[in-house]
């Protein structure tokens, strides 16, 4: 083992701690921006979190997880994910993929028996890129009954037909993942919240990313609201039960940022995986949809941001990734209908500056 000569380490250790120091010089301002637009949007409850590299950078938590009982947020406050269940669910099937459990590219009708036979095929290679036609909520309003795994949960739109051909529009739907979590579980035969913790939660350290249970106590979650004629009143009611892989799972700001720690260290998947995840999709006509698979995926100041949104009953959240920098910053919320994704996406614009 060679040992660097004391002036190369002194030189080296002011480095290091420049870069640390600007770092920390970054919370405040992070704290202020995140301050004034809870000021700006009247949201009673508000988590953010960041990495860079291996470093948790910032975890706050700012205003109320729960308006009746006075509960603070705070960084270990647990939100529903909404839609940023989608990433989790396609980095659960590119796992499959890498240990030949899943061909991509299969009929999905051949891999689920309760899929019934469509005027096309759909792949899950299509389902994972909005490209395979399957339908999004049209309507019908949220389910509060439980459903004992995804399989079951497909009997909300299996009879329904394929809207296109498959591969010939981008067309968002969360009951697409909601049939890629079932091929999960059929080609595993596990239940998919075992799935998440087991092959996410577990290795990316980060305990509190599971199914967002109504039955289940879990500690430290978030009630949830929305504004109606200028006032908060509390969300409706919801069992995501049905949808854990389009929008079905909750964690704390931290441990969504961990996962995402997680993935940009290739410990979740390999290289050759997240290039797929993180490379845009094209129709079959060559339109570019900005969506790769379970992931939207852009190029901001010739920087490729990689992230998604949710929204649903209970929160509005945000994930963005600077894949080149092994950024990652995770703002969370308790209000409905609040546009999360600029904001967050300038902080981790804002600790790329840092970090150069």
């Amino acid at each position: 083992m060679s040992v660097l000569p004391s002036s190369s380490v002194g030189a080296c250790w002011l480095a290091a701690f420049s870069w640390f120091a600007g770092l920390v010089g970054a919370q405040e301002p992070i704290a202020e921006r995140l301050r004034a637009r809870i000021a700006q949007d009247g949201i009673p409850g508000l988590s953010c979190a960041a990495v860079v590299g291996e470093e948790m950078v910032f975890a706050a938590g700012f205003g109320l997880a729960d308006l009746e009982n006075d509960v603070p947020a705070t960084e270990r406050t647990v939100y529903r994910l909404a839609s940023i269940s989608k990433p989790v669910t396609a980095v659960l099937a590119m796992q499959l993929v890498e240990q030949g459990v899943l061909d991509l590219d299969a009929d999905v009708h051949t891999l689920v028996a309760a899929w019934p036979e469509k005027r096309w095929p759909v792949t899950t290679r299509q389902l994972l890129g909005h490209l395979g036609g399957v339908r999004h909520y049209q309507g019908e309003g949220e389910s509060t009954r439980h459903y004992a795994n995804q399989i079951a949960g497909l009997a909300r739109f299996a009879k329904d037909p394929l809207l296109h051909a498959p591969g010939s529009r981008f067309r968002y739907s969360s009951y697409g993942f909601n049939l890629v979590a079932a091929v999960l579980e059929a080609r595993t035969g596990r239940p998919f919240p075992a799935l998440v913790r087991e092959r996410i939660a577990v290795p990316a350290h980060a305990p509190t990313l599971q199914d967002d249970d109504q039955r289940r106590l879990i500690k430290w979650r978030a009630q949830g609201y929305r504004r109606v004629d200028g006032e908060l009143v509390n969300s409706r009611l919801m069992d995501s039960s049905y949808k854990l892989g389009g929008g079905g799972l909750c964690a704390s700001a931290p441990d969504l940022a961990r996962f995402a720690r997680a993935l940009m260290a290739f410990e979740l998947v390999g290289k050759d995986s997240l290039t797929a995840m993180w490379t845009g999709q094209h129709t079959r006509d060559g339109r570019p949809t900005n969506y790769g698979l379970g992931f939207a995926v852009r190029t901001v100041d010739g920087e490729q941001v990689v992230s998604h949104s949710g929204a649903q009953a209970r929160v509005s959240t945000m994930l963005v990734m600077l894949p080149a920098h092994r950024i990652a910053v995770v703002v969370m919320c308790n209000l409905e209908g609040v546009k999360l994704a600029a904001m967050t996406r300038r902080i981790a614009l804002s600790l790329r500056e840092e970090v150069r």
